[in-house]
């Protein structure tokens, strides 16, 4: 092993608004105390309860990615298990997010995008 993940890292426009439309989807503490970084106007965090840290950094000029457009391509994507996906849809949307691709077909994910443009995918387990 080379290294540990320390965290995954989304730029966004305002990393507190991104931090707490996570914090309402996967739970967890907001900006908790940590040594590994300092957090402030332009970087948030959110320690999930099941073990993971996101990080958010301030990009000024942040343009979202356009799924399924190349010029502007996700780059990289979250997958969140859900017990029930029409539930999970009503919270993930009532939080803020927005629906991009559902379940035509059966399938067993929906594609969503965060208040910030990032794309993620709620999936069945």
């Amino acid at each position: 092993m080379i290294a540990e993940l320390q965290c995954v890292v989304l730029d966004c426009p305002d990393p507190q608004v991104l931090a707490e439309f996570y914090r309402s989807l996967l739970g967890g503490n907001v900006n908790q105390p940590d040594r590994r970084w300092a957090v402030g106007e332009d970087w948030a965090t959110l320690h999930a309860p099941s073990g993971p840290v996101l990080a958010f950094q301030r990009v000024a000029d942040h343009r979202p990615p356009r799924r399924p457009d190349p010029t502007r391509p996700q780059q990289f994507h979250l997958d969140l298990g859900v017990p029930d996906l029409d539930r999970a849809q009503e919270q993930v949307l009532a939080a803020g997010a927005t629906l991009l691709d559902g379940d035509e077909g059966g399938r067993s994910w929906r594609i969503f995008a965060d208040p910030a443009g990032h794309p993620f995918c709620l999936v069945r387990h």
